[in-house]
């Protein structure tokens, strides 16, 4: 039986829809904005069915800035939900705005039973096509890669879609993002859906590389190439001879080095340093870039042939801030990693932590989120990623949309006031450390406790006294 989140606080509304839908649908009611919004980020229901009345205040004008944005927020988070605004008379205007937005339907206030079943099939159909997509994308990704490819992002559909076009061929990729986006990944997702698959994929960080041993690391050497070269070695391409090379960071390699990788894309060979044999290769280049490598082949600091060689397909990778709607899955998809490589067992992510998230920033990408997201999996002590677990400075930016106890419902009294304590001792101990400047005897005298107390308490919250010298 599918699932409607019906968003309203009005009775007559909750019984009228109840009495409509209850034999065919199963019903959730939230009675807040930060509910409803909350609820939809978690992806659980088919349907949101939105009553106006709860985004408006009593004297509000239906088209006021608060509410356009309110809307909004809504309408990105619902993403891939159906969503259907409830408006009364006076509120046409912002039930039409919703549907140009992205919802996909209006029903008028008091509702009439042939309006909503003509509303209904619309989302049956809808619902129809959505499950034919999935079909099909189920087909295409290796079960391995269906959590990774988990998106609300239009953008991030648009890059699974084209990896599904290319991954089959043998076309050269350039993948474009910022540094922690995720490329590394990408290109191994890829590698996973080629006809190379069972062949080897070989990830090259050529930035991390001295340059002097850039071509010896891509193309190998003989024995007596260089001081230090006591024997032949292999290089990389050689070793990725019928799979994948992932060369990350390829804007960074030395002119030589250049030369060489366009001899490889143009005629599948190269000879290794200090070696006149000529060594032919059939690898698959994928490429990736933190930096605009078209401008730097137009301003002359990379050859153009060769960038117009790697760039057959591009594919262009957004920062985590411009695809926040997809971070509950990401959070869901590192939690899992995390119970798989430390066993803890931990059920799921606050929604407290989550709202946070969508409020930050993000500047290490993806792999910050990952980061984090390990911490304070280390120090989680519940069956909870709560909020304790995080830096305070993250946790204190909650969008204006967050309800500070939307996760409490799940857990026993006990938890939450042993929850409540260690909050407040940790911002106590982050405090009084700054406050004395990290000086252990000063802070456990401030506090009342011994100094071996105090060490034990900082152990317990991660904290660091060098952090605050």
């Amino acid at each position: 039986m599918k699932t409607i989140m019906l968003a309203s606080k009005r009775r007559q509304v909750i019984s009228g829809l109840n009495k409509f839908l209850r034999d065919t649908f199963s019903l959730e009611k939230v009675a807040s904005f930060a509910d409803c919004l909350a609820m939809l980020r978690q992806k659980r229901h088919d349907i949101c069915l939105l009553d106006l009345n709860l985004i408006v205040k009593t004297g509000q004008l239906p088209e006021s800035t608060e509410i356009t944005s309110k809307l909004q927020n809504i309408i990105e988070a619902a993403a891939e939900i159906p969503l259907v605004v409830l408006a009364d008379a006076n509120q046409l205007r912002t039930a039409v705005q919703a549907v140009k937005a992205g919802a996909l339907d209006y029903l008028c206030h008091p509702i009439a039973k042939q309006e909503i079943d003509l509303v209904l099939h619309n989302l049956s159909e809808r619902l129809a096509i959505r499950s034919e997509l999935e079909y099909l994308r189920s087909h295409f990704w290796k079960a391995e890669a269906e959590d990774l490819v988990r998106t609300s992002s239009s953008t991030m559909r648009s890059v699974y879609e084209s990896i599904e076009a290319v991954a089959p061929t043998k076309a050269n990729i350039l993948i474009n993002g910022d540094t922690g986006t995720g490329k590394s990944l990408l290109a191994k997702l890829i590698h996973l859906h080629s006809n190379r698959a069972t062949e080897a994929f070989v990830s090259v960080h050529c930035g991390s590389m001295p340059d002097s041993l850039v071509e010896s690391e891509l193309f190998g050497h003989e024995k007596g190439a260089f001081t230090g070269a006591e024997r032949r070695k292999l290089g990389r391409f050689q070793v990725a001879d019928g799979g994948t090379i992932f060369l990350d960071e390829v804007g960074t390699i030395t002119p030589n080095a250049q030369i060489k990788l366009l001899q490889v894309l143009q005629e599948g060979s190269f000879t290794r340093v200090g070696g006149e044999q000529e060594i032919s290769v059939d690898v698959r280049v994928i490429a990736a870039s933190n930096e605009d490598l078209k401008k730097k082949a137009e301003n002359g600091r990379f050859r153009k042939d060769l960038f117009y060689r790697l760039n057959v397909f591009p594919l262009e990778l957004p920062e985590l801030k411009n695809r926040r709607q997809d971070i509950p899955y990401l959070a869901d998809h590192f939690l899992k990693k995390l119970n798989q490589k430390y066993g803890k067992d931990i059920k799921k992510v606050s929604a407290n932590v989550l709202n946070a998230f969508q409020g930050y920033d993000w500047p290490g990408n993806i792999r910050e989120l990952e980061n984090l997201m390990e911490r304070a999996y280390i120090l989680e002590t519940g069956k909870l990623l709560s909020s304790i677990s995080f830096p305070t400075e993250l946790m204190a930016i909650t969008p204006q949309d967050s309800s500070p106890d939307q996760d409490l419902g799940d857990v026993t009294l006990a938890e939450v006031r042993k929850r409540a304590v260690e909050e407040v001792e940790y911002r106590y101990l982050a405090k009084i450390l700054e406050e004395h400047k990290g000086r252990i005897e000063s802070c456990a005298k401030h506090a009342g406790v011994t100094t071996r107390q105090f060490h034990n308490l900082l152990t317990k919250y991660g904290l660091k006294s060098k952090d605050y010298r």
